[in-house]
């Protein structure tokens, strides 16, 4: 009997190893990452974004409809090819999922102050420019930049970058004179919901970040997003006490993730080591950002950041976008900076259109209120 289970043993895994099983059983794998991803985008995200004390309905609802509205967009358009396709199904599940992730960021920056259809209608106009920014720069799309040569494994360019600043373009072209008179309020309740939903994200990132990884490279990846992120929320504990002289609620939500976007460019090849560093120093960024920069960022720019995308995603994004350059060994340096500098510019073009584009809807006559839209609200 212990030889027949010896013999069907390594039948399996010279099956497994010569390729019978393997597609079969790494599609299991990638279910479930897209699951925990899934997760991630409509609970983490959502309780994520209902800090805003009397936007909490509208909040969970923009963002079904935003993860509703993305998904099929992305998953049909690059199954008939356009810029680029890909042959695995639950590929391209994740791919679009990647998509609704930096949509959701995107519109963290305008959270509040979009009606329910414009949120709709900024997922339409969104998806297109993502992909198009993704195939320029991972994909050779027009042959600005050699297919492959950029390193973004978790997104940190094409992903975190892109959607920060692309919500920035639609900010500052949407946000008026009334906006800036009205105070974003939260509330004890309010704040912990939203640290609910930066735990999920917390929890799950090392599979969005491992979602496409080799079979081979998913230990090292997970673990090295583990890692990044106590950094960043260490780092975040002792930045906010140190900037605010006492612990800001916020900042622990928002920059405690930090780590996790910074990972992404380098998460399946920097060592553990290098991974903890990345993670404290976005972490020190990001709290940085809501603390100091935010507040300036609202003068300088003439516009509001609802969610703080810029310190939470923008920022981080970049950074490990060009953390790469001294981690990677053999890495294209123009292609990387390259990457980085287009995901800028289209994200702040692309951004500034949809801006036009949205208020032909019309505009809220108030912001921050669940009350214009829902049934019940206060």
């Amino acid at each position: 009997m212990l030889l027949l289970v010896l013999s069907s043993t390594c039948s399996f895994a010279q099956e497994v190893t010569t390729g019978g099983l393997a597609p079969a059983l790494i599609n299991d794998q990638r279910y479930n990452r897209a699951i925990h991803i899934m997760a991630m985008l409509l609970i983490g995200f959502g309780f994520l974004m209902v800090f805003v004390r009397k936007y909490g309905r509208s909040a969970l609802t923009a963002t079904f409809l935003l993860v509703s509205a993305s998904i099929p967009i992305y998953f049909y358009t690059k199954g008939i090819g356009i810029f680029g396709s890909a042959s695995e199904e639950i590929e391209k599940l994740i791919l679009a999922e990647f998509g609704a992730a930096s949509l959701l960021i995107a519109a963290g920056a305008v959270l509040g102050r979009l009606k329910m259809p414009q949120y709709i209608l900024l997922g339409l106009l969104f998806v297109p420019f993502y992909m198009f920014n993704e195939w320029v720069v991972l994909g050779g799309g027009l042959g600005l930049i050699p297919a492959g040569t950029v390193v973004d494994t978790g997104g940190s360019i094409v992903i975190h970058a892109f959607g920060a600043i692309f919500g920035l373009g639609v900010a500052l072209t949407m946000t008026t004179k009334q906006e800036f008179e009205k105070t974003i309020e939260s509330d004890a309740t309010s704040d912990r919901y939203s640290m609910l939903g930066s735990m999920i994200l917390w929890v799950f990132w090392p599979s969005f970040c491992a979602a496409l990884v080799t079979p081979e490279q998913m230990p090292h990846t997970v673990v090295n997003v583990i890692v990044a992120l106590c950094g960043s929320t260490l780092a975040t504990y002792l930045f906010s006490v140190s900037l605010r002289k006492k612990i800001s609620i916020a900042d622990i939500a928002n920059a405690a993730l930090a780590g996790g976007v910074a990972i992404g460019s380098t998460c399946a090849n920097a060592s553990h080591t290098v991974a903890m560093i990345i993670g404290i120093l976005a972490g020190g960024l990001s709290t940085f950002g809501f603390a100091v920069i935010q507040s300036k960022q609202q003068k300088w720019m003439k516009l509001i950041d609802t969610c703080g995308v810029t310190n939470l995603h923008g920022l981080p994004g970049l950074m490990g976008g060009l953390a790469a350059l001294p981690i990677i060994h053999g890495l294209n340096i123009q292609s990387q900076l390259s990457g980085v500098g287009l995901t800028i510019l289209i994200a702040i073009v692309a951004g500034i259109i949809t801006g036009k584009i949205l208020p032909i809807m019309g505009r809220r006559t108030e912001a921050y209120e669940d009350a214009e839209e829902f049934l019940d609200a206060e």
